[in-house]
Order: structure tokens, then C-alpha cells, then sequence
């Protein structure tokens, strides 16, 4: 693991340039760099592996998109600063424009990762003496990352922009237009189908290459996307062929996101992370999302300043049944102050481990694990004839929580009790908002979320010290199940249509 930290960070260097421009500002300052590149594997490694680093950049603000935008969690506001009103409160509230910078963040960020990733694909063939089969294992690593990111950014904002080769000039990307999603889908099958043919298994790798996607990868994750379309045959054969690869879920909850257990047997696909030292591969989650005023007393730093973000709603800290084992693990309650105090401000917990330097963490970034699996692959069955076959599944996850074997229900409520089940096992990792937008029509989606926006304005998770809500938060009209295309963007490229409602 060593080397691909090693790698991430020479890579990375490769392509940050262009990963600060706008995509529709594209061009390319490393080609002439880029085009004396590609001569060896190693170089070629070290490009791939470029693709690792830019999972950093996406997954550090993924919170914002897919929990802040659920019933999952809120945020402490700081009423002296009110600076993130229109940028991340606006997820909560469903207040989101077309002007937000964390909506363009993201999808430039996005954006010029593909780019780079489609340049890689195009020189794998031409760099030389390297052998067939890892030449094919470098082209699956692209494609699943490919794959993964059209995924995401078809779930946010519908039809995007599907592109697969190198831009050859600036100017073509003034000419781009959107795909329906049926042409998204069919682009992110295609790759992940590719990616788990070429791809080796999980065992298959080396510890130095510990963390790059496998073949289980692929397909757990072709699986969540036959899952989102609906094609629940599809997704419940891309999901069995996970289950004779190995994985398996560890013993206890709490160690599947301990530093000490990086790539577990449970885990399919994390995002690399490396804290205590100076290489820049840290993460900071904790410090993101411990409370303000917290200071030492979470991070065990009493110089950190937290931000108070992705706090826990009363609603997912009430939905633990008792006596389930994630619920100390998810979140926390409060935290005892340095004058004593107990301070009754949830945080998330699942990201809150020792680490020798302030700021700078130790922990990975969960994507797809196998428990994941297990409960798509209920959900799968039971979506074609009911729960029958699909109890297995479900209860092997509930065993490793403490929680005691369902049976005997109908179809409706094993969907009720799958979405409760992957809400608590998958808490804070990214999932719920996509969940909700799978499992429940629009209209249910309207009310579900109104009524959780109704219940926040009567008794608010964090006391909002005096700030009043606004008539227009929490006011969810179903168009906002999709976000708006960055405006910048439409401005710049004529072709590109709005989601409606913007």
C-alpha cells in the first residue's frame, strides 16, 4: 500500500493542473508534458494511478451532495458567519441554483478527471514492451473510475455530457451536448461489463497494490447501477458473481472503518488515504464534521478549529433499533467539553480515529462494501417475486449488528425494511440520498422529505441560536430530486439544456 500512496502522490502531480480549470475552459497545459510521457509501465503506473488521486478530490465533498441533501443529516450554523448560506446550507434546504460553487466544484472536478482518464485509456496501447494482461488491468482501473464518476453524475443531475476520447481541441468542448440517461446507463454498463472482464480478482493483487479496483469492484458496483435502472435480473447475476470472490463481512462493526483494517476482506472499493506525515494523501473528515467549538475534545488536537457539518438529525439517531451495535459507532451524542461539560451536539463517528498529526487523519473513504452487496442483493430479489430468498441476505447483515432475524413479511415491507437496514449499516457513507431516490417515487420522495423538513423546523437537531429558518427551507418540490447544471457551463456551451425548475 506503500507504493500506491507513493504513486498517488507522483501522479497526482500530473494531472492537478488541469483538475483546477473549468471543464468547459478546457485545455490541456500537460499535453506537451503528457505526449513525452506514456514510455514505460511505470509511467504508465503512475498516470493510472493519477486516476486513484482524483478520488481523493471527489469523495471529500460528496457529503455535501448525498447526505446533507437527505434526511440524514444537517448542519451547525455559526451565526456570526454566514458565509455558507448559499453553498452548503442550500443542500439541506433545498435552496440549490444553478450559481452554487460547490454544484460547479463538483462537476469540473468531475469533468477534468474523465478527461484525464480518457487521455490514459487512449495511450495504454502504445506504450511498449508492457505486458497484454496488464495492459488490460490499467484499462479496467479506468474504466471502473470512469464508470463510477458518470454514475455519480448521472444520479445528480440526469442526462450529462458523455464523453470517451480525448478532446482534441479546446473548442470541441463548446460543442458537447447532453445524453439521455438511457445513453449514461448504457455507457457506465458498458465500461463496468469491460472493467470486470479485464480487471484481476482482489486476491490476485500484491499488498503494494492493495486499494486498486478488482474485478468484485466492477461488478459490485454494475450491480448498484442495474440496482438504480431498475433491471433487477441483471443486478441480482452481477451481484451473485461477487458472492464465491472472498469477501466476507469482518466480525465486528467498528472494525470495518478502524485505520488498522484498510481493504478489509469487507471492502470491495475505499478511497486511499494516508495521515501522519507530509506526503499530502491525508484525509480530514473528522475535522469537517466534529462540532464547532468542539476544538480538542473530538479530534484530541485542542488547537483544531471543526466545522460542523453532516451532523446526525434526530431522525437517523432515532431510527437505530435498540440494541443495534452501529449506532455508538455511526455517531456520537455529544462530547464532554474541557471545562467538564457535556455538550449535547451529535457528530458522525465512523471517521473519528487516533492520528499523530492535527488536521491530517489516517482514515479511508468507504465506496462499496460487501454488507452492501448483501443488502443489494436482497433488495434485487425481492423487487422480483418477494422476500423469500432474499432473508439470507438481509439477516446475515442485522446478525453482525446484534439484531435479531426478519421473516414473514410482504414485499412492501421488506422494501420498508430494507431502506431502514441500509440507512443504519451505510450510515454517513454517501448512500442515502441515492437510496431514497431509487426506492421511492417522486411523489413519496416529496413527502417523505417534507415531512422530515417539517419536523427539523419544530425541533431542530442544533439549537440555530436565534437564526430563524427562512420560508423556503426545507420546502422540497420534487424537481430538486435532480440538481441544476452549473451556470457557468450553459453560459459557455449553447447546446446544454437546464434541469427543470432552475
Amino acid at each position: 500500500m506503500k507504493n500506491l500512496y507513493t504513486i498517488l502522490l507522483i501522479a497526482g502531480v500530473i494531472s492537478v493542473v488541469s483538475c483546477k480549470k473549468s471543464f468547459l475552459d478546457l485545455t490541456d497545459p500537460t499535453k506537451k508534458t503528457a505526449d513525452k510521457f506514456y514510455h514505460n509501465e511505470q509511467e504508465l503506473q503512475q498516470a493510472v494511478s493519477g486516476g486513484y488521486s482524483s478520488l481523493q478530490d471527489h469523495v471529500n465533498s460528496q457529503y455535501i451532495f448525498a447526505e446533507m441533501s437527505s434526511d440524514n443529516s444537517t448542519i451547525q450554523l455559526n451565526p456570526s458567519d454566514r458565509g455558507q448560506t448559499d453553498r452548503v446550507e442550500a443542500f439541506e434546504f433545498w435552496n440549490v441554483t444553478a450559481t452554487n460553487v460547490n454544484i460547479a466544484d463538483m462537476y469540473n472536478q468531475s469533468y477534468n478527471a474523465l478527461y484525464n482518464i480518457n487521455y490514459a485509456l487512449s495511450k495504454i496501447d502504445g506504450v511498449p514492451a508492457v505486458a497484454e494482461a496488464k495492459k488490460n488491468q490499467y484499462k479496467g482501473e479506468l474504466e471502473f473510475m470512469r464508470a463510477y464518476y458518470y454514475f455519480n453524475l448521472v444520479r445528480y443531475f440526469g442526462g450529462v455530457v458523455v464523453i470517451t476520447e480525448p478532446l482534441a481541441t479546446s473548442s470541441d468542448a463548446f460543442k458537447t451536448t447532453r445524453s439521455e440517461e438511457s445513453a449514461v446507463y448504457a455507457q457506465i454498463v458498458r465500461d463496468l461489463k469491460d472493467a470486470a472482464a479485464k480487471l484481476p480478482a482482489k486476491s490476485e493483487y500484491g499488498a503494494a497494490d492493495a486499494g486498486r479496483a478488482s474485478k468484485g469492484t466492477a461488478l459490485g458496483l454494475l450491480g448498484k447501477v442495474y440496482l438504480t435502472m431498475k433491471n433487477y435480473p441483471e443486478a441480482e447475476t452481477s451481484l451473485r458473481q461477487v458472492l464465491p470472490l472472498g469477501y466476507a463481512l469482518l466480525g465486528d462493526y467498528t472494525s470495518v472503518f478502524d485505520p488498522n483494517h484498510k481493504n478489509s476482506i469487507e471492502s470491495l472499493f475505499e478511497v486511499q488515504y494516508q495521515g501522519g506525515n507530509n506526503l499530502g494523501e491525508w484525509s480530514n473528515f473528522i475535522y469537517v464534521f466534529a462540532p464547532r467549538d468542539s476544538e480538542g475534545a473530538v479530534t484530541g488536537f485542542p488547537t483544531s478549529r471543526p466545522q460542523g457539518w453532516n451532523i446526525p438529525t434526530n431522525s437517523i439517531m432515532n431510527e437505530f433499533e435498540p440494541g443495534d451495535q452501529r449506532k455508538d459507532v455511526s455517531f456520537k451524542p455529544g462530547y464532554t467539553n474541557s471545562a467538564g461539560t457535556f455538550v449535547p451536539i451529535p457528530f458522525v463517528n465512523k471517521y473519528n480515529h487516533p492520528h499523530t498529526i492535527v488536521g491530517r487523519t489516517d482514515d479511508n473513504w468507504p465506496v462499496l462494501r460487501y454488507s452492501d452487496i448483501l443488502l443489494m442483493l436482497a433488495e434485487a430479489i425481492n423487487e422480483q417475486g418477494g422476500p423469500g430468498g432474499a432473508y439470507q441476505y438481509i439477516n446475515q447483515v442485522r446478525a453482525r449488528a446484534g439484531l435479531s432475524a426478519l421473516s414473514g413479511l410482504s414485499q412492501e415491507s421488506f422494501r420498508t425494511a430494507i431502506r431502514h437496514e441500509r440507512r443504519m449499516e451505510l450510515a454517513f457513507e454517501n448512500d442515502r440520498w441515492f437510496d431514497l431516490k431509487r426506492s421511492l417515487t417522486n411523489a413519496q420522495l416529496l413527502t417523505l422529505l417534507n415531512a422530515h423538513g417539517q419536523q427539523e423546523k419544530l425541533h431542530p437537531t442544533v439549537d440555530r441560536s436565534g437564526v430563524q429558518f427562512s420560508p423556503s427551507d426545507y420546502q422540497f418540490d420534487g424537481y430538486e430530486a435532480l440538481f441544476p447544471i452549473p451556470d457557468r457551463q450553459i453560459f459557455l456551451d449553447k447546446n446544454l439544456t437546464q434541469n427543470p425548475g432552475y
